[in-house]
């Protein structure tokens, strides 16, 4: 079965695997095997187990669904990143969602100061015009 994985970031995961267990904290934990009745699914926060002959990889996902049909399993998600076990692969993406954070609030608190910057120009720019 070819199992691709896509975020906003671009295609996170494309291959083939023998099956996948699905792990989903709403909606409970079920397998796709070769050949399995065209199903879609939500994802809220969970997992995908993906096994490739003796390899097992994970893919923690966050805000995502599933599609599958025909032997061809598409999964887009909102974060997701891959791992050799589950909690790697979540240690992975809670630091890349905590740089995140980061920068979107160091971007908040840049925005603040040129805005606190703009009132105090413009109060000297009317001042001036006295």
């Amino acid at each position: 079965m070819k199992l691709v994985v896509v975020t906003p970031s671009g295609e996170l995961f494309n291959e083939t695997v023998d099956y996948i267990v699905i792990s989903s904290k709403n909606n409970g934990d079920f397998a796709i095997m070769k050949d399995h009745a065209p199903i879609i699914s939500a994802i809220d926060v969970g997992y995908i187990k993906m096994i490739q002959g003796d390899k097992t990889l994970y893919t923690v996902v966050i805000n995502g669904a599933l599609e599958q049909q025909d032997n061809q399993i598409n999964i887009i998600a909102q974060e997701a990143h891959v791992g050799l076990n589950k909690d790697s692969a979540m240690d992975h993406l809670n630091e890349v969602r905590k740089e995140r954070l980061e920068a979107n609030r160091q971007r908040t608190q840049d925005f603040l100061q040129a805005e606190k910057e703009l009132r105090k120009n413009l109060r000297e720019a009317r001042a001036s015009k006295r």
